[in-house]
């Protein structure tokens, strides 16, 4: 099914419907300022294995969990004062920030070292998901690409994966980009990929 969301005018009938499928354990693909991303709740243990198969990942591969606000970011990260000054001035934004993670998180997203990619996209349909739903999104790349002139032809989509994809979100047109991936251990700054964000202040 593909529902087709303004970008900047999110339908909340339709946002209201997004959510609920995530709440049901349902796997979705969605815009964000980057690309069209699958994401599933973190904490549904099906809906993760179920992504993990989707993008022909093992377990050693971490995807990123998207927060819309510091508060609940702080939930599932670690963010010292060092962290937090350099995230609030990029963040909505095109980055993945590496940060330690907290034990509420499962197992399964974090890495060994116990750190956890965390994005706040500056999207508004994912942003206003992320409010309804009321939750954080597990988010990995899709792995099938038949990007035409660099843009996803959703429609190739749903025909290849619809019926592992509970919902496909329509926000119109997205040249395809990665986020810039920063990690932000013990003060230290660490650009781990040069991506769509702007990482002059790292350097």
């Amino acid at each position: 099914m593909i529902l087709t969301i303004h970008p900047q005018d999110p339908q909340q009938r339709l946002i209201y419907k997004a959510a609920q499928i995530l709440t049901e354990g349902g796997v979705i693909l969605f815009p964000s300022d980057t690309k069209y991303d699958l994401g599933c709740d973190p904490f549904n243990k099906r809906a993760v294995e179920k992504l993990y198969r989707m993008v022909n990942a093992d377990k050693k591969k971490l995807f990123s969990v998207i927060c819309t606000d510091f508060h609940e970011l702080s939930k599932y990260a670690r963010i010292n004062n060092f962290a937090y000054k350099i995230m609030h001035k990029r963040l909505p934004g095109p980055y993945t920030f590496i940060l330690n993670g907290t034990r509420i998180l499962p197992k399964i997203t974090l890495s060994k070292r116990k750190t956890i990619g965390i994005r706040m996209p500056d999207h508004k349909i994912v942003l206003e998901l992320g409010k309804e739903y009321k939750g954080p999104i597990l988010s990995a790349a899709l792995p099938w690409n038949n990007h035409k002139d660099g843009d996803l032809d959703l429609w190739e989509v749903e025909k290849s994966m619809g019926h592992e994809i509970d919902l496909i979100i329509d926000g119109g047109t997205i040249h395809p980009s990665d986020s810039s991936i920063i990690e932000l251990i013990d003060d230290q700054i660490n650009v781990l990929r040069e991506g769509a964000g702007d990482i002059s202040w790292c350097l």
